[in-house]
């Protein structure tokens, strides 16, 4: 069953939206022609948790290269949380916006802290702690109302980070493990801090990363993508599979459903059958 009709529908859906994460994970493949494997990448595009449109996009590519990012995203221009890989840094200044991922920066400190219980890095995470209990106590409320309270409340705190960080930045030599946790917020606290000016952008890139925990889970099941193609047909079938999830559907009744509907199913209709459309066919009367 070919199911790039609805996988491209749910791809057009996705970019629709102005705020979507975007992440990557090693997959391996079996090389063409060869009976060893090596490192294939499944990307995952998906919308925010703050958004009406639930659904996660599996982009399946040989490798790690930032032209996959760029295929998959086209001309789409808007806000893309993110990591620090510089494969997404092409688009970024091409009508795509940076958002940092908190998170990452607060793994480093983190890190740290577990390393050599760093006071410094105590500081800092209690810092990063506030400015993660005013998300949680905002993350139910409207974008307009969560932006007002990010201004008010988280804004100063994260300026008062940011000046901690640089002063402290200061005294520690280069090279070292405080120096580099501290770096890498300083270099990036433009693209990190960007979520304080609009309530409808997460703080950081954690949704992703639980949208792509099932390949990671599946990398210990399935062991290999046989081909660059088998792979793609993993991908889509994922694709449908986590977005009727995080519509409440049960997937095999989903599935099950659609790929009775498909064959006959016409183009300018496809839509009905996302994920987020999807009602259960009526069976027929007796």
């Amino acid at each position: 069953m070919q199911l790039q009709p609805l996988t491209d529908a749910l791809r057009n859906a996705l970019l629709k939206h102005n705020v979507l994460h975007a992440d990557e994970t090693p997959v391996s493949m079996l090389a063409p022609g060869k009976k060893k494997t090596h490192k294939a990448y499944v990307w995952a595009y998906c919308t925010t948790p703050f958004s009406d449109l639930k659904a996660t996009v599996y982009d399946f590519a040989p490798s790690r290269a930032g032209e996959h990012a760029r295929t998959f995203l086209g001309d789409w221009q808007g806000k893309l949380v993110c990591d620090d890989y510089a494969g997404y840094k092409a688009g970024f200044g091409n009508g795509i916006i940076e958002i940092g991922c908190m998170a990452h920066a607060r793994r480093k400190f983190y890190d740290l802290h577990e390393a050599n219980k760093s006071e410094l890095a105590t500081k800092a995470l209690e810092y990063i702690g506030g400015l993660y209990e005013i998300e949680r106590e905002t993350k139910n409320l409207p974008p307009d109302k969560r932006r007002e309270i990010r201004q008010t409340r988280a804004k100063p705190l994260a300026d008062a980070l940011h000046q901690w960080m640089l002063a402290h930045r200061q005294k520690v030599p280069d090279g070292s493990g405080t120096a580099k946790a501290l770096d890498y917020s300083l270099k990036r606290w433009e693209a990190l801090t960007r979520y304080l000016d609009d309530g409808a952008v997460p703080i950081d890139n954690n949704w992703v990363e639980n949208q792509i925990r099932p390949w990671a889970l599946g990398r210990s099941n399935w062991l290999f993508a046989g081909s660059l193609r088998s792979g793609q047909r993993a991908a889509a079938v994922m694709t449908l599979i986590q977005s009727a999830k995080l519509n409440g559907h049960d997937p095999y009744a989903y599935l099950k459903d659609v790929l009775t509907r498909l064959p006959t199913q016409k183009n300018n209709a496809i839509d009905e059958l996302l994920p987020h459309n999807w009602k259960p066919a009526i069976p027929d009367k007796v």
